[in-house]
């Protein structure tokens, strides 16, 4: 893994052991494709990081500093950047201090891309409900880290993770839509799970997406399943468990409509 670290805007050599991000997860990421010189969606992934940056009264350094870190690494490669923000170093104990921010921006291989559609299964681990928290792609994953853990086999890609009411929240490392009654549904994330930037797009440019509350009911009973994220774009769902999904000419036609205007996801 090649990265570069940076204290506020000054380039450091290593993590200091007393940093938040360290001790805490007291921190925020964001994870984004890198293709032929080219930070896929950076206004988004920016914004987003900024956002939540502000939520947590983080010190944020200076988005061209961290771009250009972002843009040496990856040169012209197929990679993944990943972008850590830490609220930088503090002593002991939960008290926020005023400090600059530790940001570590690092390089990654990017995966192959996804053409086949994958099976998903469920997942026993739980998401916390937490408000103050949701949206917010911020350090504390445990609960990610623990579901995934829950399998080994190759048989399935991603699990799907409910909240402790067991409304149906999203898949450890992707959001989640559904096809159904002829229309596009996300779950509602008031109370928790990652605001995605591919989720986002997909609001933004699909008319009558629905935000609601779902259920494993309903997910089971839908036309079209698909999970989505930054690096890997959408995946179609044809198997969740021991249950098959039909195929769907809405999916294809929205797979279509989201690669002819984000053709880095079709590359490689």
């Amino acid at each position: 893994m090649n990265a570069l670290i940076f204290r506020g805007n000054e380039p450091i050599e290593r993590i200091a052991p007393n940093d938040r991000g360290l001790a805490y997860g007291d921190g925020l990421f964001e994870t984004l494709l890198a293709d032929q010189g080219e930070l896929v969606w950076w206004d988004r992934h920016w914004r987003r990081l900024s956002a939540g940056a502000l939520r947590l009264a983080i010190e944020l350094p200076e988005e061209r500093v961290i771009k250009s870190a972002a843009l040496e690494l990856a040169q012209r490669r197929r990679a993944v950047i990943k972008i850590i923000l830490t609220r930088g170093e503090s002593g002991r104990g939960y008290a926020p201090v005023s400090a600059p921010g530790t940001i570590i921006v690092s390089l990654h291989p990017a995966p192959a891309i996804q053409d086949a559609p994958i099976a998903l299964r469920w997942c026993r681990t739980q998401i916390a409900r937490q408000p103050a928290l949701a949206g917010l792609k911020h350090l504390n994953r445990l609960e990610n880290v623990l579901a995934r853990s829950e399998w080994t086999s190759s048989d399935y890609a991603d699990g799907l993770m409910c909240d402790g009411q067991d409304d149906v929240i999203c898949a450890t490392s992707a959001n989640l839509f559904i096809y159904r009654s002829r229309r596009w549904r996300t779950p509602d994330l008031s109370h928790c799970g990652i605001d995605g930037v591919t989720r986002q797009w997909l609001l933004e440019s699909v008319p009558d997406v629905l935000v609601e509350r779902m259920s494993r009911e309903h997910v089971m009973q839908a036309d079209a399943v698909f999970v989505c994220n930054s690096v890997r774009g959408m995946m179609e769902v044809n198997r969740i468990e021991n249950i098959n999904l039909p195929e769907c000419r809405a999916f294809k036609e929205l797979q279509q409509r989201f690669l002819a205007c984000n053709p880095a996801f079709a590359t490689g």
